[in-house]
């Protein structure tokens, strides 16, 4: 629109020049020309346009051009061409209502200068600026509506994924805050747990028999030994002890021996071939494990339980098995998991993508099973 108002500006002075030369109002003509292309030239200089309140110094600026534009018409009315520039100039700077007013102004200039030009009375050139006034509003006010609706969406989006990542960064939270919850029920909670069971035990054979009393104790520092050493892993990386010095069967067969103490006895077993697994995947099914004996060890009155990893190339199972009270398995809940017992059990398997299954009565022991496709991990 800037070039187009000086190829205007430009056109109207030279097809004056052609026609009119050496006239009295000739000097006058090229001077009020250099003026009005430098006051236009001036305006981006004062601040913003559309959207900001004008400011004074920007309505004179806008006073100013259009005064000197009129009184080029008045002198040489084939400069009245300007004013479609001057239109855009005027909705850029003022509100709406005072904006329409100028466009009816200049339009009134435009007629009266096309009809000095023709001679005569033409209907097409009564018509003619009117219609390219409005033409020229028009296209202003849908570009603006764009806009605006442009900027409305862009404003969304940006509030959108603000929100976004809010939500995610809670969500991330909440799910780290709960891996360690089950980290920590699964190392150094029971690992308290022994201790307190084993020194439990100790004080009530203290006296009859001092000798398992002090193998209680033995296994209650072993017990220590261990969680510490968890305990400053868990510091570390959060990664299982266990299995700092091997795969997850080793890990495991050492979890058994581990176990089998204080009157249960725990095996290990596993079937297929072996294969690397997943670092995740080889944590999770260790806590799941220590837990599952966990719940063994305190709840089953069990006398034998036994862990079986099974390799089946796409998925791995991990079970365990024991000989104890058994119960009746309750139906998973949604909500309310808090990373004890079978809930971490069952959130650790979900976040792996797997299936969890307990098949359990009364009386008949517990069997517990999780499967883990290892594509899903």
């Amino acid at each position: 629109m800037h070039t187009a108002f000086f190829l205007l500006l430009g056109g109207a002075l030279a097809r004056f020049l052609l026609r009119h030369p050496g006239e009295a109002r000739t000097p006058w003509i090229i001077a009020l020309s250099v003026v009005l292309a430098a006051l236009y030239v001036l305006g981006p200089a004062l601040g913003p346009g559309r959207g900001a309140r004008p400011t004074p110094r920007r309505i004179t600026w806008l006073a100013l051009v259009v005064a000197v534009w009129v009184v080029l018409v008045v002198l040489a009315p084939s400069f009245a061409w300007c004013a479609v520039p001057l239109f855009y100039t005027g909705l850029r700077t003022l509100p709406a209502r005072a904006a329409l007013v100028l466009i009816g102004v200049l339009t009134v200039f435009v007629v009266a200068a096309q009809l000095r030009l023709a001679g005569n009375f033409d209907p097409n050139l009564l018509l003619a600026p009117p219609t390219v006034a409005a033409l020229a509003t028009a296209v202003f006010v849908h570009m603006e509506r764009q806009a605006e609706r442009q900027r409305a969406l862009i404003d969304d989006l940006r509030r959108t994924r603000r929100e976004l990542a809010a939500t995610e960064r809670r969500e991330g939270t909440l799910a780290e805050r709960q891996r360690l919850s089950m980290e920590i029920h699964d190392t150094l909670a029971q690992s308290l747990s022994s201790q307190q069971m084993l020194l439990q035990a100790a004080d009530r054979l203290w006296d009859a028999d001092p000798g398992r009393a002090r193998a209680h104790v033995r296994t209650a520092e072993s017990v220590t030994e261990r969680g510490l050493v968890e305990a400053r892993r868990f510091v570390h990386d959060l990664a299982p002890a266990d299995l700092a010095g091997g795969g997850l069967d080793e890990a495991l067969r050492t979890l058994a021996a581990r176990e089998s103490a204080a009157g249960l006895a725990v095996r290990f077993h596993a079937e297929g071939a072996p294969a690397p697994l997943p670092d995740r995947v080889e944590s999770a099914l260790l806590r799941i494990a220590q837990g599952a004996l966990a719940n063994v060890r305190e709840h089953a009155d069990a006398t034998a339980a036994a862990i079986t990893l099974t390799h089946l190339g796409d998925q791995v199972v991990l079970d365990i098995a024991d000989n104890g009270r058994g119960f009746t398995p309750e139906p998973p809940r949604e909500g309310g998991v808090r990373g004890h017992g079978l809930p971490a059990i069952r959130a650790r398997t979900r976040q792996l993508g797997g299936t969890l299954t307990i098949e359990s009565a009364p009386g008949e022991g517990t069997v517990l099973s999780v499967a883990i496709p290892l594509e899903a991990s």
